[in-house]
């Protein structure tokens, strides 16, 4: 799967790279691009790619100046923290339009509908998703305890944060570890069942959450424990309908 990704921002682009290759080993990024203009030159210099990763909002306008420039004949599968542009998404070439932040089983189910539409892709997602059927999540995590070694078993896992770059294992009890992987990385290792990614620094686990209140347009404010000083817990309205489903079942 040939792919070009546009947007502005690197560690998304470079978060959004990794989880395609993991999610399709043979996806082969032929750009990452930040800017309409840089965009819109591609565009005509090059053969158009399999698929399109699009945010809409760029360093020097919005991703539809591209479409009104330059004649776009790949499927785009637009990622926004913004869900006011989903309609005019959907004049364009859209398969799928992704809220931020984006979540691996999400951009999965955008991936296998791609694929559907375009049935040379199929081999490859009859692939993926056996190899995802056969996926044990994670049971337990090794973590440095003092000088010595542990193994925390993942039901005693109230959730992961990501910190300045560093992410923690938080226990029920309130101990914290370090652990090596990152939060993209620990969301695709885990039970969906038990866990849930609510945005870019936090997955709880559902024996985290304590109480849920609603808050403005349609997000929702969670309290945890053991509590994150500090720190108030926000679903998107994007996510919360996908939060209470899972809390659901």
């Amino acid at each position: 799967m040939r792919v070009v990704i546009i947007e502005d921002e690197p560690l998304a682009a470079q978060a959004l790279a990794a989880l395609l290759t993991r999610l399709r080993p043979t996806t082969r990024l032929l750009a990452s691009l930040g800017s309409v203009e840089e965009a819109v030159d591609w565009l005509r210099a090059q053969p158009a790619p399999d698929v399109l990763f699009c945010d809409i909002h760029l360093s020097d306008g919005n991703s539809f100046d591209i479409f009104r420039q330059v004649a776009v004949d790949a499927p785009v599968i637009f990622t926004t923290a913004y869900d006011a542009y989903a309609i005019q998404a959907f004049q364009v070439n859209s398969v799928d339009y992704l809220l931020k932040p984006l979540q691996a089983a999400e951009v999965e189910r955008a991936l296998l509908k791609y694929e559907t539409r375009h049935p040379a892709s199929l081999p490859a997602a009859i692939e993926n998703v056996q190899r995802l059927v056969h996926t044990t999540p994670r049971a337990r995590f090794l973590v440095k305890y003092g000088q010595v070694l542990k193994a925390v078993p993942v039901d005693q896992v109230a959730y992961f944060l990501a910190e300045e770059g560093v992410v923690f294992l938080v226990t029920h009890p309130g101990k914290r570890f370090i652990l090596p992987d990152t939060l993209d990385q620990l969301e695709a290792q885990l039970d969906a069942r038990t866990f849930f990614r609510i945005n870019r620094q936090f997955i709880l686990s559902i024996g985290a959450v304590q109480e849920i209140r609603p808050y403005f347009k349609g997000r929702l404010v969670l309290q945890v424990a053991p509590p994150v000083a500090e720190e108030t817990l926000v679903v998107s309205a994007g996510r919360a309908p996908a939060f209470k489903q899972w809390l659901d079942h």
